[in-house]
């Protein structure tokens, strides 16, 4: 069954935002940047401003560690998004509504008014994939922004999977999770077309290449 009316969906909401928080306190987080200058931790402090990527599977990894306000967060416009953005906006996000596909050239332009107050965040496969796949909007939305795409893989230890499209990833409490993320992909400010693709491609294998290495890196843990 759907929930469909607004009161029962907000009081969801909160009670889904309580227990991310909830879950998050007891993960073991552990990440590994092949550049420390793209950290949210570093970029904080330096100015620098980014679109970070990561898959819709492992939502909850940023939800719980990333949940700062200068974080604004592209959140699909499906039915099942209202959910989300309720979650995600308790939990400190600011939201926008629209995805990479359905009601993207509406939402990349609200995204691209924010570029004076904090990093954009993105799930590039979402909001129906193919799974791990990366869809063109973000690198558009990096070429008018200038802002270098941080694609993070990311994964949790022993943890429960749905039976989604994305299987998407619940944590054990007091499981670990790991974080690996490689360099900024740079998109030119005048990108054309074929310019586009080549750094959709780019974000897209270095965005599968860190979540192998995140599952192999967790099981070691």
């Amino acid at each position: 069954m759907k929930i469909q009316h607004p009161l029962l969906i907000r009081a969801v909401g909160a009670t889904g935002a309580a227990a991310v928080s909830q879950l998050g306190r007891t993960l073991h987080y552990h990440f590994r940047y092949q550049d420390p200058a793209v950290a949210p931790e570093i970029a904080r402090e330096t100015g620098q401003r980014y679109i970070y990527a990561f898959f819709h599977e492992v939502m909850l990894f940023p939800a719980y560690y990333w949940n700062w306000p200068e974080m604004h967060i592209l959140i699909s416009d499906h039915r099942d998004g209202e959910l989300i953005t309720q979650v995600v906006a308790r939990l400190g996000f600011s939201v926008v509504r629209g995805s990479t596909t359905r009601g993207g050239s509406r939402a990349l332009r609200e995204m691209t008014t924010r570029v004076d107050r904090g990093h954009l965040c993105v799930t590039p496969d979402g909001p129906r994939g193919p799974r791990r796949s990366v869809h063109q909007g973000i690198a558009y939305l990096s070429s008018r922004t200038g802002f270098p795409i941080v694609g993070a893989g990311m994964a949790f230890k022993r943890n429960w999977r749905a039976r989604s499209w994305d299987r998407f990833c619940v944590p054990r409490p007091f499981s670990p999770a790991a974080c690996v993320v490689p360099p900024a992909v740079i998109v030119p400010p005048d990108a054309d077309r074929d310019t586009l693709e080549s750094c959709r491609q780019e974000v897209e294998r270095r965005m599968q290449a860190a979540m192998i290495e995140a599952e192999e890196w967790v099981n070691e843990l």
